[in-house]
């Protein structure tokens, strides 16, 4: 049975940040500033609830007889209860003999173009470990995005605000970031699992590697983008915020609502229309929260079972990386239009520089991860590798076709300059002619 590490990681970094997020806070109580430490306890608070809720609507203890469960999530510790609980399971499992077991059919990755499907038996003791990891993959992600994400974004505006980091804000700000990119990898594994759920995923090392990678890079460069666009255009910082929100948020419920399908029922069947609704608002919202700061690597579809679509649309991908670097340019640019004394001491255009290098590093981590590390590369349709020579092809055949169509331009008017020429001379040569002629004559 696997060692449930994820479930420590993510009980590990709730418990560090919450803390070192009520020290700070209290920090700034001291110092007196009232409004840093409301948001502080703002984004701390927040998405311990949200964690809560979500352990308790996946593990259904609401409709089950666990009062001392539902307590210890109220005092905030229901995590610590949950890790627990996963481990006194794992500890258990060798030692206690399964009443029944399920049977599971699975199909592997295809080697040389066949694919076997292989029955896996799986006890009480591993589906009960199986829900666990879900509910804290989950809860991570939203920890990270609806917590850590705007929690580094203040401590580090307040850094660049004061020109001063402290030790407990520099911790803090290193959890966070820990927080967001961890959270998005679980994202980038779930949405794995659930688009090739009838196959056998094995994520390598290397995979977590260079996810890793790729969104330390993306989430950093982002979050840095919007902090030093906050400290110079604080007003204009929030209608790009709303319309980045808005359009995400959005953006689901009008596919859905264009498709013209039914409204979903099949969610949750204690749930009434109400709930329901609810619910959805609540996984845009986080959808929403996710695509401010990275892409989410999963594509919301109201109207699908899952609630995910399940195909492999590397247009939306392309579209979103290039709007982002173009948004993350043109704040960069009104940063330097705009700048304070504050930068006085900062190489500006260098800055920018190491931002979009590091934004278009992300990106080349990302395209490695989709060329040689993704476990179900195997199954795409087309690779990266020949999605870039198809475009370099098209590319080619555009500019060939460019130049054939200029030199054919070109022939056209020499053709139509000799023509024009051509009449003309034989008038002007004609015309010496008659004039030798008289010439001759009169000397006659």
């Amino acid at each position: 049975m696997k060692f449930p590490g994820s479930v420590l990681a993510s009980v590990f970094l709730f418990m560090a940040e919450t803390t070192v997020a009520l020290y700070l806070s209290s920090t700034y109580r001291s110092a007196g500033d009232r409004m840093w430490q409301a948001l502080t306890l703002l984004f701390s608070l927040l998405p311990c609830a949200l964690v809560q809720l979500t352990l308790l609507f996946v593990h259904r203890d609401l409709s089950r007889d666990r009062p001392l469960v539902l307590l210890l999530h109220l005092l905030q510790l229901g995590p610590l209860f949950r890790c627990f609980e996963v481990f006194c399971i794992y500890c258990q499992s060798g030692h206690v003999e399964e009443p029944y077991v399920s049977i599971t059919k699975k199909r592997q990755m295809p080697k040389n173009g066949f694919s076997e499907e292989i029955e896996k038996e799986v006890g009480q003791a591993e589906g009960k470990l199986f829900t666990h990891r879900s509910a804290f993959s989950r809860a991570s992600v939203i920890q990270a995005f609806l917590g850590s994400a705007p929690q580094l974004t203040l401590q580090l505006y307040i850094s660049v605000v004061q020109q001063n980091v402290t030790v407990g804000r520099s911790l803090f700000m290193t959890l966070s970031l820990l927080s967001i990119v961890y959270g998005a990898l679980r994202c980038n594994i779930l949405a794995i699992k659930i688009k090739y759920d009838e196959y056998e995923v094995k994520v390598k090392p290397l995979a977590y590697v260079c996810i890793f990678l790729w969104r330390s890079f993306e989430i950093a460069t982002r979050v840095v983008v919007l902090v030093l666009f906050t400290s110079v255009l604080k007003t204009w910082v929030v209608v790009d915020v709303f319309v980045n929100f808005l359009s995400f948020f959005l953006y689901p419920w009008m596919l859905f609502w264009c498709s013209g399908s039914p409204f979903p029922e099949n969610i949750e069947k204690a749930l009434s229309r109400v709930g329901t609704t609810i619910v959805l608002c609540f996984l845009t919202l986080l959808y929403a929260g996710i695509n401010m700061f990275c892409w989410s690597a999963v594509q919301l579809k109201i109207n699908s079972p899952d609630l995910i679509s399940k195909s492999q649309n590397w247009y939306r991908l392309l579209v979103y990386y290039m709007m982002r670097f173009i948004e993350n340019a043109f704040l960069l640019l009104m940063w330097y239009l705009h700048k304070t004394n504050i930068y006085m001491y900062v190489c500006a255009p260098l800055l920018i520089l190491q931002l979009l290098v590091g934004y278009c590093t992300a990106i080349l981590f990302m395209l490695v991860f989709y060329q040689f590390f993704h476990p179900c590369k195997k199954l795409f349709s087309t690779s990266v590798s020949e999605g870039f020579r198809a475009w370099f092809r098209c590319v080619f055949c555009a500019c060939r076709h460019q130049k054939s169509c200029q030199l054919a331009e070109k022939t056209d008017q020499r053709s139509s300059e000799d023509k024009d020429e051509t009449p003309s001379s034989s008038k002007i040569s004609s015309v010496p002619s008659q004039i030798l002629n008289a010439d001759e004559f009169c000397s006659a």
